[in-house]
C-alpha cells in the first residue's frame, strides 16, 4: 500500500558552523557548544511545519579523528538538547568519506538530502538546505532545494563559478524571516 501522507517540507542542515562550533573533527562529546539562536530559530520553522534533518561530511572518521561511537554520541546529545528545546531533529545523516571523495553521499553531492527527502517523503520544492560552507549550498542545488549560508566562514562571491545561495545571513535566526517569507509564510511575530 503507497504512503498517504502528503509531502513534508524539510530544513536541511549542516552540523558544524550551522548548529554547532566547528571545533573541526568533533570527537569529544563534551565539547559540543551551539550556536546562539539555534534551539528558538527551529523553534519557529517547526511552528511553520517544517521537519528536521541533518546532513554533514565527517571526514576525520577515515582519517581516524573521529571514532564512529562517539559520533554517535555526539548525535544522541545534540538530538536530546533538541528535543529539550521542544525540537525534533528527524534523522542524521552522515558522509564518512575523505575530502577528496567523490561519493554521491559526501557533499557537495545531493546523496543525503536526496535520501533524507526519499525516507520522509519530502516535498523538494518546499525545503531548504542550510549550511555554512558552498558544498552545502551546492549539495541543496543539485537536490533542487533552496538554500541558505550561514556564518562567516565563506562568501559566496569567492566561488563565481558555482549558483549563489538564494540567501546569505550571519546565522540561523536572522535567515528565518526570510525563509518564512520565501515560503509563503509569516513570522510568529507578524499577524
Amino acid at each position: 500500500m503507497k504512503n498517504k501522507t502528503p509531502p513534508s517540507k524539510a530544513i536541511f542542515l549542516d552540523r558544524d558552523g550551522t548548529l554547532i562550533v566547528d571545533k573541526v573533527y568533533l570527537n569529544d562529546p563534551e565539547q559540543i557548544e551551539y550556536l546562539p539562536g539555534v534551539f528558538s530559530a527551529l523553534r519557529e520553522l517547526r511552528d511553520a511545519g517544517f521537519i528536521f534533518l541533518i546532513v554533514t561530511n565527517q571526514s576525520g572518521i577515515p582519517r581516524g579523528l573521529v571514532s564512529i561511537d562517539n559520533l554517535n554520541e555526539i548525535h544522541r546529545r545534540i538530538r536530546y538538547a533538541f528535543s529539550e528545546n521542544g525540537v525534533d531533529l528527524q534523522e542524521f545523516y552522515y558522509a564518512p568519506y575523505p575530502t577528496d571523495s567523490e561519493h554521491p553521499m559526501r557533499k557537495p553531492n545531493p546523496g543525503m538530502i536526496l535520501q533524507g527527502a526519499k525516507d520522509y517523503n519530502v516535498d523538494l520544492s518546499q525545503s531548504w538546505m542550510i549550511g555554512d560552507r558552498m558544498i552545502d549550498v551546492e549539495a541543496g542545488h543539485r537536490a533542487g532545494v533552496k538554500t541558505i549560508m550561514v556564518g562567516p566562514r565563506e562568501k559566496a562571491s569567492d566561488f563565481p563559478k558555482l549558483k549563489p545561495p538564494t540567501g546569505v545571513f550571519p546565522n540561523i535566526i536572522d535567515a528565518v524571516p526570510f525563509i518564512l517569507a520565501q515560503s509563503g509564510l509569516k513570522s510568529m511575530g507578524e499577524k
